[in-house]
C-alpha cells in the first residue's frame, strides 16, 4: 500500500469516438480532464469499459500517451492490459513504461480459456516485462477464467505483483484472500454494486464503472464506506443502485455511456460489435436515469 499508494475511487475511463469510429483524442482527454477536476484518485485507461480490446495497438499507446499527458502526474494513470497473446502483453507492458504510465492492470490472456498455470505463467510474464506495479484483473462472469486465492498465492514472489481488482461479485473473494496472503495484495473492488461490502472487507480501492457518470457520487459513497459511516451510506447506496447494477450487465459499456452522456460528460458512441442501446433497453437506462435525476442527493448535505 505504501509502495503505490493506489486508493480510492478509480473510474474506468471511456474512449471516446467519432462519427466513423475513429478514436477522439481531444474528446478523451476532455473526459478524464472533468474526471480529475470532480476528485477522482485514479484512472483506468483501455479497460473493459474503455474498450480496450476494440482498439489497435498504436491506437491504445496514443490515448495512453493522451491521458498521462492530461492527468500530469495529478493522479496515477493505470493501463489495462488484456491481450490475445503472452507476449503482446508484454510488449504493451513494456510500452507502458516508456511512455510513462503509472500501473498496470492485467487481464489472463483474452479468448483463450487457459488452465490455471498457464494463466499464472501468463500473469509472471507480463510482471517480469516491465518495472511498472501490476493489479490482476478477476473477472470469470465476463471472460471465464478465474483467477483464485490459490493462483495469487503462487504469485506472492512476483513483486511487482501488488494488487488485485476482484469483479467475481461473490464478496466472500476478499476474505479468501486476505486468509491465504495476509496483507501481501493491495484489494480493489471492481463490481460497481457490491462496493460498500467489499469496503467492509477491506477493499481500499474501486474501480468503478458508473462514475464516469456521477464521479461525486462516487467519491462521496467511498468515502463514508471507507469511515465506516454506514447510517449515512445507506440512503446514498439506496439512491445509486439503480445505477450501479448496469456496471454488471454484459452490456455495461454501452449502459455507462448512455449514461455519461445523459450527464454531458461524453458520447455514448461505441465501436462494433458494440451497438447503441435501442428499444426496451435504451428505455430502461433512460427511466432509470430519470428516476436518479429526479431524487439525486445533496452531497453538500451528506458531507456536513
Amino acid at each position: 500500500m505504501a509502495r503505490i499508494g493506489w486508493q480510492g475511487v478509480f473510474p474506468a475511463v471511456t474512449t471516446q469516438f467519432r462519427e466513423d469510429f475513429s478514436v477522439d483524442y481531444a474528446a478523451t482527454q476532455r473526459v478524464i480532464e472533468a474526471l480529475i477536476r470532480d476528485g477522482v484518485s485514479g484512472l483506468i485507461i483501455c479497460g473493459t469499459v474503455g474498450e480496450g480490446t476494440s482498439l489497435s495497438a498504436d491506437e491504445k499507446r496514443k490515448i495512453l500517451a493522451a491521458a498521462v499527458e492530461v492527468a500530469a502526474k495529478r493522479v496515477p494513470v493505470i493501463s489495462g492490459v488484456a491481450e490475445y497473446t503472452t507476449a503482446m502483453a508484454g510488449d504493451l507492458a513494456r510500452d507502458c513504461q516508456k511512455i510513462g504510465v503509472d500501473g498496470l492492470m492485467v487481464m489472463p490472456a483474452m479468448v483463450y480459456s487457459a488452465k490455471p498455470a498457464e494463466t499464472v505463467a501468463h500473469f509472471r510474464s507480463v510482471a517480469k516485462a516491465s518495472d511498472l506495479p501490476i493489479m490482476i484483473y478477476n473477472n470469470p462472469p465476463i471472460y471465464k477464467t478465474d483467477v483464485t486465492p490459490a493462483m495469487l498465492a503462487e504469485l506472492a514472489d512476483c513483486e511487482t505483483v501488488v494488487c488485485i481488482k476482484e469483479s467475481s461479485g461473490a464478496t466472500a473473494r476478499f476474505t479468501d484472500i486476505r486468509n491465504t496472503m495476509g496483507d501481501r495484495l493491495v484489494l480493489f473492488c471492481g463490481l460497481d454494486d457490491v462496493v460498500v461490502e467489499s469496503i467492509m472487507l477491506g477493499c481500499v480501492g474501486w474501480v468503478s464503472g458508473m462514475s464516469n457518470a456521477f464521479p461525486q457520487e462516487g467519491n462521496r459513497l467511498f468515502a463514508l464506506a471507507a469511515a465506516g459511516r454506514y447510517n449515512e451510506v445507506k440512503p446514498l447506496y439506496d439512491w445509486f443502485m439503480p445505477l450501479l447494477h448496469l456496471d454488471a450487465r454484459p452490456d455495461l459499456v454501452q449502459c455507462i455511456k448512455l449514461c455519461e452522456q445523459i450527464m454531458g460528460r461524453g458520447s455514448e458512441r461505441t465501436r462494433p460489435p458494440r451497438l447503441p442501446l435501442a428499444g426496451g433497453e435504451r428505455a430502461y437506462v433512460e427511466r432509470v436515469m430519470a428516476e436518479a435525476l429526479r431524487t439525486r442527493p445533496s452531497l453538500r448535505l451528506a458531507a456536513e
